[in-house]
């Protein structure tokens, strides 16, 4: 077999091309394609359709009637294999047109026989409201209470007159119902037939390829193309056990791909691959304009309907809504297999094993990427000042070459579902961080041992002090020694006339500015089995003194 590629250029010079060097009288061969692979991306897709016919000789144009109507037509590339040489010319992509029905001449004699009935009807019923009105009529003109010589009849004669007018109108009402009911019948299935005489609009693209053969020749085709309405995330499922006295802890990371597609075409028994390479970012890094500096402009008043500064502050606050809890499942499940990693300088793509199917607007598909067993260092860290539970968190170095997305964590520790967290990206060599929920044998306490507001100075008061003291009371419950970690806060100054300063009856911490914040300090020791101990943390802040001061957390 010989392999002949050539990649082609957008729809609008496609189309120029063809006019040149394309032959009139090639012929049009009909075929249909069929999905073969895709590689989806996090912000789109690139899907290849695999065509695979018995060419003649001759200049031939291809058409397949089966693309969806959402591919980019600058996109479309095409690569093929043949017996014998095969040149492949221009590719276009075009909305097909409207097709009528076949059986048109029937739709339109139904629809004119359905009408002749409704004429029909619409006769009966207003023969019915005649009769009807002539025996109303006649109840009133003619009173059968009295004889022709003014004498009065018999109650008899009264109500058979009453009951033949009765008898009248109600067999009038009946016809009409009738007729109504069978006309209402026949107007919707004149609707259903007019909506199948008229021509559909097109749901798929026409897609034409121009090919020139030597011979008569057996040749398969294989046509790509993006789309944009598909994505993955990635999902994480993050399991620990927490070991014991002879076992170490470990976690299980399962990485998932959660895809979604509303394409417009069904994805059935492909190759699927997904890629970290974002297509949607366009290929340049934004342009800069100058940054001018200048005098501002006095306001002028004006009445605004929208919300103030402070209230959209306040709105930009507000807590998020709580995550949704999962069921937790703790039990036995089938294995899953785990994909292919490729990882260059650039990207990463994972193959997943067998064929799949995701068929379009079917909602969320999970898939798994893979599965990885890691040896997790495990401390216990709490934030007193904020929050005194201890929280047992894993941390661990990530040794992949695939780099860790961002996205959720479910978080499961010893089997049960302890809640959901968020992944942080993280590249080779990279510390990850996951917490694994509350630590109930761990009592943390924080009480304010001295807050004093006062003044210095020898003789003249020149200045306002702060002065405060804390003590954190830490007791390991657990029959085993744990790593503890306990977070606090130095105010920070960031004016010269403010100083700030940790007094000396203060713990020493283990780490200042923990992760380059500023003011942030850790306190980090291993609590014996039963161990009770106590952190002292004071500090003292001395400002001018016609002057107030506020503290307000970071940006």
């Amino acid at each position: 077999m010989r392999k002949i590629t050539n990649c082609l250029v957008t729809t609008s010079l496609v189309l120029a091309g063809a006019l040149v060097a394309g032959p009139l009288h090639a012929a049009n061969l009909d075929t249909a394609s069929q999905v073969d692979a895709v590689t989806v991306y996090p912000d789109g897709a690139s899907v290849t359709r695999v065509i695979t016919l018995d060419l003649p000789a001759g200049d031939n144009t291809l058409v397949a009637k089966d693309f969806p109507m959402g591919l980019d037509p600058s996109s479309l590339r095409v690569e093929g294999e043949a017996g014998g040489r095969l040149t492949i010319g221009a590719i276009d992509a075009r909305p097909p047109r409207p097709v009528e029905p076949s059986n048109l001449p029937e739709i339109d004699k139904r629809i004119e026989a359905l009408r002749d009935q409704r004429e029909d009807l619409q006769g009966i019923i207003a023969s019915a409201e005649a009769r009807r009105k002539f025996a109303e009529h006649f109840a009133e003109a003619s009173p059968v209470g009295i004889g022709e010589k003014g004498e009065a009849r018999p109650v008899s004669e009264w109500r058979a007159a009453f009951s033949a007018v009765g008898d009248e109108v109600a067999t009038a009402d009946t016809a009409i119902r009738d007729a109504a009911r069978k006309q209402r019948d026949i107007d919707r299935e004149i609707a259903r037939l007019e909506a199948d005489r008229a021509a559909k609009p097109p749901s798929k693209l026409e897609v034409r390829i121009e090919l020139a053969s030597a011979a008569a020749t057996r040749a398969t085709l294989r046509v790509t193309y993006a789309v944009r309405n598909a994505r993955w995330m990635p999902l994480y499922d993050a399991r620990l056990d927490t070991g014991a006295k002879d076992r170490k802890p470990a976690i299980e990371l399962v990485r998932r791909a959660e895809i979604t597609q509303s394409t417009g075409e069904d994805w059935s028994n492909v190759a699927l691959v997904v890629s970290t390479v974002r297509v949607a970012r366009g290929g340049n890094a934004p342009d800069l304009n100058s940054l001018i500096v200048r005098y501002p402009q006095p306001p002028r008043p004006t009445m605004s309907l929208l919300p103030s500064a402070s209230m959209r502050s306040r709105e930009a606050l507000a807590p998020a809504p709580a995550a949704d809890m999962a069921d937790a499942f703790a039990g036995k499940h089938a294995e899953e297999r785990d994909a292919v990693a490729e990882v260059s300088a650039f990207q990463a793509t994972f193959k997943i094993p067998g064929r799949v199917s995701v068929a379009a607007n079917e909602g969320v598909k999970s898939l798994r990427i893979s599965t990885a067993t890691i040896t997790p260092d495990l401390a216990v860290r709490a934030v007193p000042v904020i929050d005194p539970t201890a929280f047992l968190e894993a941390s661990f170095v990530q040794a992949d070459e695939a780099p860790l997305l961002p996205g959720q964590v479910a978080i499961y520790r010893d089997g049960i579902f302890v809640g959901r967290s968020r992944m942080a990206t993280a590249a080779k060599d990279e510390t990850v961080r996951l917490g694994f929920g509350a630590d109930d044998k761990v009592k943390i306490e924080r009480t304010v041992v001295k807050r004093n507001e006062g003044s210095a100075g020898l003789i003249v008061t020149t200045s306002k002090t702060d002065e405060r003291a804390f003590k954190t009371t830490v007791r390991n419950g657990h029959d085993f020694p744990i790593k503890v970690a306990i977070q606090d806060q130095l105010p920070v100054s960031e004016n010269d006339d403010i100083v700030v300063e940790m007094l000396p009856s203060s713990t020493p911490a283990t780490t200042t500015n923990l992760r380059d914040k500023r003011g942030v300090l850790e306190w980090a020791f291993e609590a014996k089995a039963g161990e009770v101990r106590d952190i002292n943390f004071a500090w003292r802040m001395r400002w001018p003194k016609d002057k107030g001061v506020v503290m307000v957390p970071a940006g």
